[in-house]
């Protein structure tokens, strides 16, 4: 018998992301999010329940996919009922966060008779709904093997990087170099377009040299037809690079692009 999928924040991602396991089989046990509109819609839409307490998840579900906005809303959650009565249970955190919030939230899990995982996404809306997300996985090994059929669901290939809290470190590392990325191709165009270059041209001859980045593939013809619809707004990018920030000032690097792009 497949296991019970309950979800805590089903914005756009965690949304598709329980489209996508209710068409591979699964049962989304329950559904909770502070906008409850969102939440009885979808509800409504896979046949179950939109919880009105986090712990009325734990009870309908087997493992608990949370997806919440930073860590102020991760801490609230963990010490809001979703751990109640969760022995046995396993929760997979897929917000980005700082990576001590992730090594804290195994602590309280374990406390409690639970096991958690991070489970860091670097990818779209898109590729959530349909179950291509990159994911990056933190915590035990022997919980990241349990939950791999459902991170396979979601992903391809998810992988495994190591304890708790070092997949949030790489996650931060991607967001950090693809914020710098995506600030260096809008200059790039920006001075292409002053000089009366067509942006066609410049985005094609980007793609066959060192110019070439990931970025330029997904946001390059949006950003040269000025079309910015917000799929990750400004306000994230900034979440991202901080904690890539705080992350080299525990280290004590100074990393000058970054610092720059975050200001921006």
């Amino acid at each position: 018998m497949a296991e019970r999928i309950g979800f805590v924040g089903v914005g756009r991602m965690g949304a598709n992301m329980a489209r996508r396991l209710k068409e591979s089989g699964y049962t989304i046990g329950a559904v909770y999010d502070m906008n409850t509109s969102a939440a009885q819609t979808l509800a409504q839409e896979l046949g179950t329940t939109a919880a009105q307490k986090l712990q009325e998840v734990t009870k309908a579900s087997d493992v608990i996919i949370t997806v919440v906005t930073d860590d102020k809303a991760m801490k609230g959650i963990y010490n809001g009922g979703l751990l109640s009565r969760s022995k046995g249970k396993v929760f997979i955190n897929c917000a980005t966060v700082t990576p001590d919030i992730h090594v804290w939230v195994e602590g309280k899990a374990e406390a409690a008779g639970a096991n958690s995982l991070e489970a860091c996404m670097a990818s779209s809306i898109t590729q959530a709904r349909q179950g291509t997300l990159y994911l990056m996985c933190g915590g035990k090994q022997e919980v990241f093997d349990r939950v791999k059929p459902i991170l396979e669901k979601l992903g391809e290939n998810p992988r495994y990087i190591g304890p708790a809290g070092k997949a949030a470190q790489v996650k931060a590392l991607v967001n950090m170099v693809m914020n710098i990325n995506t600030a260096a191709l809008a200059e790039g165009l920006g001075l292409a377009q002053s000089l009366g270059l067509d942006l066609g041209m410049v985005r094609e001859v980007f793609s066959q040299t060192g110019a070439n980045s990931r970025v330029l593939q997904t946001d390059g013809e949006d950003m040269q037809n000025r079309d910015h619809s917000c799929f990750f707004s400004a306000e994230h990018a900034a979440k991202d690079s901080g904690i890539a920030l705080q992350l080299a000032e525990s280290k004590k690097l100074n990393i000058p692009l970054a610092a720059a792009t975050y200001r921006q």
